[in-house]
């Protein structure tokens, strides 16, 4: 695998920087760094995302990454992540970044 882009880096480093308990969608992430899209941010996660806490973004709805859903449950309740069901509650758990 290649190195991560310098994109990419700015997206890892936003996601390790993600509280514990906390969510942000792939939307917040572009948002935040204005720069890129949802989908950008995406495929960085999928590409490069196994080392930060990956678990922690989410799409806008609060849902897991696909095929990610029973493992992310296992781990936000570890985290006390605030749920609706089986996904994130996006109004309590939405994290938008160190200039909230």
């Amino acid at each position: 695998m290649s190195d991560p882009t310098p994109f990419a880096e700015r997206v890892l480093d936003v996601v390790e920087r993600i509280p514990p308990g906390k969510v942000m969608s792939y939307g917040d992430i572009a948002e935040y760094l204005e720069e890129g899209g949802p989908r950008q941010v995406g495929r960085v996660m999928s590409t490069w995302g196994g080392g930060v806490p990956w678990w922690r973004v989410v799409h806008a709805d609060g849902t897991a990454p696909p095929g990610h859903e029973d493992k992310c449950l296992v781990l936000w309740r570890d985290e006390g992540t605030p749920l609706r069901g089986e996904r994130a509650d996006m109004r309590h758990a939405r994290w938008l970044g160190d200039h909230q």
